[in-house]
C-alpha cells in the first residue's frame, strides 16, 4: 500500500528472510551478496541478539527516521584488503522501548532523545567491539573481533560471528538451495553452485549453531512450522534457551560460531575466523602476520593519498571519512517489474501497487555494488548523492568512481525519456542535474593523477546519454521555454512546507534558482 515505514519494525526484522538485500552489524559479502558475514552479540540482558543497528522509523522519530546506536567506520582500503570499524555495545539492557517512547513524546521543536541521553553507558559499563577484516587474496578473508571491557568489573558477552547465504530460493523463480555444514571442530563448509566451496575456520572450537535463512512463518504470520529451523533460530537458542530452534544435524543456510567471553575490567579478548576457498591445514598460523601486513599496506596507501596533508589530526579525520565512504558500498538489488507484479511464491500484491510510485519504471533492474548515502537510514542510492560521492571516491579509487557514474546512464537505469532515476522512494522524482558536473570533475581528477592523460573514452561514453538527460530537462522542466527551470526536490535538502515534487496546492509552478544554476553550469561543461 506504499506505507513502507510501517511495514516492518525492528523487533520483527530478525525473523524475516529479506527479498532484495541483506543487512548485518559489520557485514561483509561477495559482490552479488550470495555469501555474507556479520557479527552478532549478546550481553545476557537484552531480549534479542544485537545483529543489526537499531533506529526509529519516520513516524517514530520526532525529527523523522534516525539510527540510535554508536558505531564508527575507522579504516578501509578501496579493495577492502583491510577494514576496521568500532561498535559500542552496552553491558546493560539496551533501551529499545525507552528510545521509542521518549522520542514519541517530543515535538519537532525539541531535540531528539539519543542513546547517550540514557544511563546505559553509565560508569563505562560497555564494550568497545572492534571488527576487522583482512584479505590474503580475493577468496581468503580473515575476520578478527576484539572486545574491550571499558568498565571496572568483569563482564560476560557472547560473540557470534555469522555466515549465511542470501535467500534466493524462496520466491518462486529458482528453488536451488546452497548448503552450510559442519565438517569438524569449529569448521564448516559452504557450497554454492556459483561461488563454489568455501571453508570456514573458527579458532578455539566454538559451538556451531545452524538454521535456515527462511522467514519465521509461525512468529510473523501464525503459520504452522513445527520442526523447522528459521532465520531467528540462533537468536532463540542463545537468548531464550530454545535448543530445538537450531538444527542438531549441524547443517543449514546460516551458521553462527558461539563464543562466550568473560572479559576482566579494562582488558580485552579476541576472536579470530577465516573464510577461505582453499582448504587450509593451519588457518591461524600466519593470521597475525597477515593482519599486520594488510594494515601496513593500508598505511602506505594513505601516505601516498595524503602526502600533501601534514597535520596528523587532519590525516586521521580524512582517513576515517574515506573509511565511511568505502564501508558504505552496498550490493543493491531491485527489479521493479518483479516488485510491481509480485513473486510467484508469495501472496499477490495489492492492486494499488501497480498504480503507486515507480510504476512507470518497469525497465529498471538494479543488481550492482553502489555507494550508499547511509547503510541504515538511506540504504538505497540517490542520483545526486551518488554524483557527489564520486568526487571523494575518485581521490582513492577513480575506477570505482567512474563506474558509478556510468552505472546510472545504462539502459537498465536511465528512463527511455532520458530521466535519471532519482532514488528508490520515487525514481520519477527530480534531483539536481549534477551528473554532468560530477563526470567532468572525476575526469579532471583522474587526468591529473595519470600525468595529464585523460580517459576520453569515459567522457564520450557518458556524453551521449547525458545529452538525452539534458533534452529531458529542456522538454519537461522549462514549460515557458525561457531557460528558467522548474524541478522538484532540488535544493540542498531545504525541505519546504509543501511537496515541491507534487502539483502545488494553489496551482501554478515553482521556478527554482538552484535547478537553473545547475543547468547553466551544465551548458558551460558542454562547451568544453
Amino acid at each position: 500500500d506504499g506505507n513502507a515505514w510501517n511495514s516492518v519494525f525492528h523487533d520483527a526484522a530478525r525473523s524475516y528472510a529479506y527479498r532484495w538485500g541483506e543487512e548485518g552489524l559489520g557485514g561483509f559479502s561477495d559482490d552479488q551478496q550470495l555469501l555474507c558475514m556479520n557479527l552478532g552479540l549478546w550481553n545476557g540482558k537484552d531480549d534479542q541478539l544485537k545483529e543489526r543497528l537499531f533506529g526509529l522509523t519516520n513516524g517514530q522519530g520526532n525529527h523523522g527516521e534516525d539510527v540510535k546506536e554508536l558505531y564508527y567506520y575507522l579504516d578501509s582500503t578501496p579493495t577492502h584488503s583491510y577494514q576496521k570499524m568500532l561498535y559500542k555495545y552496552p553491558q546493560r539492557r539496551f533501551p529499545y522501548r525507552k528510545l521509542v517512547e521518549q522520542n514519541a513524546r517530543r515535538t519537532r521543536l525539541e531535540p531528539e532523545y539519543e542513546l547517550l541521553d540514557t544511563d546505559v553507558f553509565k560508569n563505562n559499563r560497555y564494550f568497545d567491539v572492534f571488527i576487522e577484516y583482512a584479505k590474503d587474496g580475493p577468496d581468503d578473508i580473515l575476520m578478527q573481533v576484539t572486545v574491550h571491557n571499558r568498565g571496572k568489573h568483569k563482564a560476560t558477552v557472547q560473540v557470534l560471528p555469522q555466515l549465511w547465504f542470501r535467500n534466493t530460493w524462496g520466491w518462486g523463480y529458482d528453488d536451488y538451495r546452497p548448503t552450510l555444514k559442519q565438517t569438524g571442530p569449529g569448521t564448516a563448509l559452504a557450497e554454492h553452485r556459483d561461488l563454489g566451496s568455501y571453508h570456514l575456520y573458527c579458532e578455539g572450537d566454538p559451538t556451531l549453531l545452524f538454521c535456515e535463512n527462511d522467514s519465521n512463518g509461525p512468529r510473523l504470520y501464525g503459520l504452522p512450522g513445527e520442526g523447522l529451523y528459521f532465520k531467528d533460530g540462533i537468536n532463540d537458542y542463545v537468548v531464550e534457551g530454545r535448543t530445538h530452534a537450531v538444527n542438531p544435524q549441524q547443517h543449514g543456510t546460516k551458521v553462527a560460531a558461539q563464543y562466550e567471553l568473560k572479559v576482566p575490567g579494562g582488558k580485552s579478548r579476541t576472536v579470530r575466523l577465516r573464510l577461505s576457498k582453499a582448504e587450509l591445514a593451519a588457518p591461524f598460523e600466519n593470521f597475525d602476520q597477515l593482519m599486520a601486513d594488510r594494515l601496513r599496506e593500508t598505511d602506505e596507501f594513505y601516505d601516498c593519498v595524503q602526502e600533501r596533508l601534514t597535520s596528523p589530526d587532519a590525516r586521521n579525520v580524512q582517513r576515517q571519512a574515506f573509511a565511511g565512504m568505502l564501508w558504505s558500498k552496498q550490493f543493491y538489488y531491485y527489479d521493479v517489474t518483479q516488485w510491481l507484479d509480485g513473486d510467484p511464491a508469495m501472496p499477490k500484491p495489492a492492486p494499488q501497487r501497480r498504480l503507486n510510485r515507480n510504476a512507470n519504471w518497469r525497465h529498471l533492474h538494479n543488481q550492482d555494488l553502489i555507494s550508499m548515502p547511509d547503510k541504515w537510514e538511506y540504504p538505497w542510492y540517490a542520483a545526486w548523492d551518488l554524483a557527489f560521492h564520486c568526487i571523494p571516491l575518485a581521490m582513492v579509487d577513480s575506477g570505482f568512481a567512474k563506474n558509478q557514474l556510468r552505472l546510472l546512464i545504462k539502459d537498465r537505469y536511465l528512463h527511455p525519456s532520458g530521466q535519471l532515476p532519482a532514488y528508490e522512494w520515487n525514481f520519477g522524482d527530480v534531483n539536481p542535474p549534477v551528473h554532468a558536473w560530477a563526470t567532468w570533475r572525476v575526469y579532471q581528477m583522474d587526468k591529473k593523477r595519470n600525468g595529464g592523460k585523460g580517459d576520453t573514452d569515459f567522457l564520450e561514453r557518458l556524453f551521449h546519454k547525458l545529452v538525452l538527460n539534458f533534452t529531458w530537462w529542456v522538454n519537461r522542466k522549462d514549460r515557458d521555454e525561457r531557460n528558467i527551470f522548474e524541478g522538484g526536490f532540488l535544493g540542498l535538502d531545504n525541505i519546504g512546507v509543501f511537496d515541491r515534487s507534487a502539483p502545488l496546492p494553489t496551482g501554478g509552478k515553482i521556478e527554482q534558482s538552484d535547478g537553473t544554476s545547475w543547468m547553466a553550469m551544465r551548458m558551460r561543461l558542454r562547451a568544453y
